[in-house]
């Protein structure tokens, strides 16, 4: 099987659980079946929208949704985007922990067969210069994932956060926007070229916003070395605002090895939110969510043609 994707890649992340459930619904705990029952009712309003998106025009065959089992199951959104052609991504890792392990255990590869997703989705926080036991704790866990895809046919998505560790922070006056444009491109391209020296071999890396096209490409070529000329990038949200992940997508996307994007709460936070507080009705809600969702491919197509003239 030939290592990387070939295409463009428009998703709209949702696969959200622990965070979502906490900070969306104010549930603490282990959720009840009633509850369970809201908060896919809520995801499934968040499918709506990239159906209002499919129906405005995008193409299906580079649009994708990332949503989870334990949220998306209830209501078959998984079943209904594989039937409506959508490309469908869904996580293997626990909710809510930092260091990575698997949602289902031994089990996992039974649960991606079941589902049949186009891609098999991981986030991982991992510094290079962090706790060199969870790192390597991580790593093997992450190898095993790789190989048993790559084994099965099957797309590796790897989302990597690289979160600042405390000198680092120091090292930026403690200006996490700082971090984010001095420390963290290098540390994340560290980061690539180490899980790669560990036979960890995604098909397409989630990448944090960056602020430059320079470090993109950076990022990218690395994401692409030795041989792994088919290997994508594409550019997460992280929840920032509208201008934020604009401009993020606007240095990404010129860069040969830039595929697309997967953003998540930037595209549906405020929409949902309006709707489950009674302030807009669902299908207004669905609405906004695709026409956040267009938009943004928007930003991404026409970015390069801008960069062409600049």
């Amino acid at each position: 099987m030939t290592l990387g994707y070939d295409g463009k890649l428009y998703i709209l992340a949702f696969d959200h659980r622990g965070s979502f459930q906490k900070k969306m619904f104010g549930i603490e705990e282990e959720p009840t079946p009633e509850q369970i029952e809201t908060i896919s009712d809520a995801k499934h309003l968040i499918f709506e929208g990239m159906l209002k998106a499919v129906e405005a025009g995008v193409d299906p065959r580079a649009t994708g949704v990332l949503v989870d089992e334990q949220f998306g199951a209830p209501k078959n959104i998984q079943g209904e985007a594989t039937q409506r052609g959508l490309l469908l991504a869904m996580p293997v890792e626990k909710s809510g922990q930092d260091d990575f392990d698997f949602e289902y255990g031994d089990e996992f590869g039974a649960h991606i067969e079941s589902f049949d997703p186009a891609f098999s989705k991981v986030l991982v926080r991992y510094n290079p210069e962090g706790d060199a036991e969870m790192n390597q704790r991580q790593s093997e866990r992450l190898k095993r994932l790789s190989d048993w895809l790559h084994e099965h046919d099957r797309k590796f998505l790897f989302e990597l956060l690289v979160p600042a560790e405390e000198h680092q922070l120091e090292q930026v006056g403690g200006d996490t926007d700082r971090y984010d444009a001095e420390l963290r491109p290098e540390l994340m391209r560290r980061a690539i070229v180490e899980l790669q020296e560990q036979g960890i071999e995604p098909d397409i890396w989630k990448i944090e916003g960056i602020d430059t096209q320079e470090d993109c490409d950076r990022i990218a070529r690395t994401a692409r070395g030795d041989g792994r000329d088919g290997v994508v990038c594409v550019v997460l949200g992280r929840g920032a605002d509208d201008a934020k992940v604009e401009h993020w997508l606007r240095q990404g996307a010129p860069v040969e090895g830039y595929a697309g994007f997967a953003i998540g709460r930037t595209i549906w936070w405020d929409a949902l939110k309006g709707f489950l507080d009674g302030n807009i009705e669902r299908d207004e809600a669905a609405q906004q969510v695709a026409d956040n969702y267009l938009r943004f491919v928007r930003v991404y197509d026409e970015a390069p043609k801008q960069a062409a003239t600049a």
